[in-house]
């Protein structure tokens, strides 16, 4: 029996106009399975030398492990930030028929 390929969990933060925009390009390209947009969140940072804060989008991206590194770095290629938040989760458990749906809609 073929072993089944880990789904993983990609956070990613974002302007709010840019949202859609850069997940719409991820699921279109079979890099995630999903996308869930997180609006209205509000972010605090410390970035070039003082404390920042921005209203920002969160992104929620199903993917595979295997695909961990191609979507980053696709993220990386469209994302308007010079270093955006590219977080991975392993997905310990879920519903069997959604993980399963998720490696079958992202690139074989």
């Amino acid at each position: 029996m073929e072993e089944k390929k880990p789904v993983r969990l990609v956070l990613v933060t974002c302007p709010p106009e840019k949202a859609a925009e850069i997940a719409e390009t991820l699921v279109g390209e079979r890099l995630a399975a999903c996308a869930n947009i997180v609006p209205g969140l509000s972010s605090v940072y410390w970035w070039e030398g003082k404390v920042q804060k921005d209203p920002e989008s969160l992104l929620l991206l199903k993917t595979r492990a295997d695909l961990v590194d191609r979507l980053r770095e696709r993220v990386q290629a469209i994302h308007p930030y010079s270093v955006p938040e590219v977080l991975t989760f392993a997905v310990a458990e879920g519903l069997p028929a959604y993980l399963d749906w998720v490696r079958q809609s992202t690139v074989p």
